[in-house]
């Protein structure tokens, strides 16, 4: 007898809305209007969306995508064709760095928050309160999120619900979006809204979140991962002072100082975290493996890691977005007009490729993860960057090309990576020139044979004292450039690690 599929879950499926979101949230690196974005961003979304693979089914399709200036928000409406009777209101995340979410925040100062029907103003954070009212004003031809909803609304059965959710910073703007639809009259009637909020830091205090709780919910649930610092914040960030444990990595003084800095922003406000507590998980895992090491660099790598939708994903068992393309190496140098090819993956019909911010004019996709793309005008090192309806690239160190040359030196590991001053250490790369010199953080290593992708070094005494970590990088200086550093350059003097 045939067995049923099982359904996914309701926080699976708003979480995997969520992680669509991110969805071409970064511009091509050659320029391209918010509407063009806004156009790849549709695209992208609907393609994510009739995905069968995602928890998701591909039942869901986009109703309207708005876009305040200069991409600091993004929002859209999602309808069920389940036969469900529901739909989805999602807020985009945080396009930039942990630390960035946070200072935009603006915690520092709180202003007030009132909407139809409160008894009084609750406080609410500057920067929450400015990005809600982007969200809420934002319009495409000449239509908000809530007049786009109520349409919607008014060709659905009787009795739907509306989810709002959002992963980071669009979690903290739906605490804020979902109050406010619920002011608003509908046609039919009010529906059942279910707030669904994943990796969230709070929007504002003690009396904001009484308030959003008060509400008649079908649920509010916060959905987190406790080793994520992001919804710690600002309600708990003492708590990220102990991490990470073992493997790591944990904190160094550097890491201190900037946990302290980012401690402080609230300044005398107190924060509280509406909604019902759903800790996703309990001892910590997953961990990223490549950095746990006791550096900086490590541990903001860990906290991106822990903060990703990819990880919230795989914590509520359910299968991951496809991701943008990705650049894993090019042809270093080249001339204008030489064929440059260019490896990585999810490349795809329609792929457009940028070196540095000029747009290529010629190019052939060879298949998926292979394309060969002819060099524009152009001088110097620039980045081989491509953008297609899912996203745009990152910057990598072997995705660099060299006008004329030399090609960019990389450190692509060390050996061993940990040991006492005098070990031998073998240090792997490419385009290592016969002038090479290696350091340890800022102090040179005695080179003891060259070749042109590896180098052995003895491993130099390095200062001891406050502000000097254990864990440092080893960097290549040769025909004019500095390898960047990367976890694949770290080396331990564990003599010296923290008691």
């Amino acid at each position: 007898m045939a067995t049923e599929p099982i359904q996914p879950t309701v926080p699976q499926v708003t979480m995997t809305l969520s992680a669509i979101a991110a969805t071409a949230a970064t511009p091509r690196p050659s320029g391209e209007t918010l509407a063009e974005q806004s156009t790849r961003m549709i695209l992208g979304i609907t393609q994510q969306l009739a995905d069968i693979s995602l928890a998701t089914q591909g039942t869901w399709v986009l109703s309207w995508l708005g876009v305040s200036p200069g991409n600091a928000n993004m929002a859209y409406l999602a309808r069920n064709t389940d036969g469900s009777n529901s739909f989805a209101v999602v807020i985009r995340g945080t396009v930039g760095s942990v630390t960035d979410l946070m200072e935009d925040l603006d915690v520092g100062t709180v202003v007030p928050f009132s909407l139809v029907g409160m008894p009084s103003p609750v406080s609410v954070s500057k920067g929450a309160m400015k990005a809600f009212t982007e969200v809420v004003t934002m319009s495409t031809a000449g239509v908000t999120l809530g007049q786009a909803l109520a349409t919607a609304l008014g060709r659905a059965q009787p009795n739907p619900t509306v989810y709002v959710t959002g992963h980071s910073l669009g979690g903290c703007i739906a605490t804020m979006v979902a109050p406010y639809l619920q002011t608003l009259t509908w046609p039919g009637g009010k529906p059942n809204f279910e707030l669904h909020t994943f990796a969230a830091p709070t929007a504002g205090g003690a009396d904001f979140a009484a308030y959003v709780d008060s509400l008649v919910w079908q649920a509010n649930e916060r959905h987190y991962n406790t080793y994520d610092m992001v919804p710690q914040a600002w309600n708990n960030f003492e708590e990220t002072k102990q991490w990470y444990p073992g493997p790591g990595p944990a904190q160094d003084d550097d890491v201190k100082a900037v946990m302290s800095t980012l401690a402080a922003l609230p300044g005398p406000n107190v924060y509280a975290q509406p909604g019902k507590d759903d800790a996703l998980n309990t001892g910590y895992d997953p961990v990223d493996p490549n950095v746990v090491k006791q550096s900086l660099q490590d541990f903001m790598g860990q906290v991106a890691f822990q903060h990703a939708n990819s990880t919230y994903l795989y914590l509520l068992g359910a299968p991951d977005v496809p991701s943008g393309p990705v650049v894993t190496v090019v042809v270093p140098v080249g001339a204008v007009g030489a064929p440059v090819e260019v490896v990585g993956s999810g490349f795809g019909q329609g792929a457009m490729v940028d070196f540095g911010t000029v747009p290529v004019s010629k190019q052939y996709i060879i298949r998926d993860d292979v394309m060969i793309a002819w060099a524009p005008d152009g001088v110097g090192v620039v980045d081989i960057r491509v953008t297609n309806n899912l996203g745009t690239s990152p910057a990598v160190p072997r995705g660099q090309f060299a006008y004329g040359g030399p090609a960019s030196v990389v450190v692509t590991g060390i050996s061993p990576d940990s040991g006492r001053a005098g070990d031998q250490v073998q240090v792997n790369g490419l385009y290592f020139g016969s002038d090479a010199q290696v350091y340890f953080g800022d102090h040179l290593a005695e080179l003891v044979e060259y070749a042109p992708q590896q180098l052995l070094v003895k491993a130099p005494t390095v200062t001891i004292g406050v502000g000097k970590p254990a864990t440092i990088n080893v960097t290549v200086l040769s025909n004019g450039y500095s390898s960047p550093a990367s976890p694949a350059d770290e080396f331990t003097y564990p003599e010296w690690h923290e008691n």
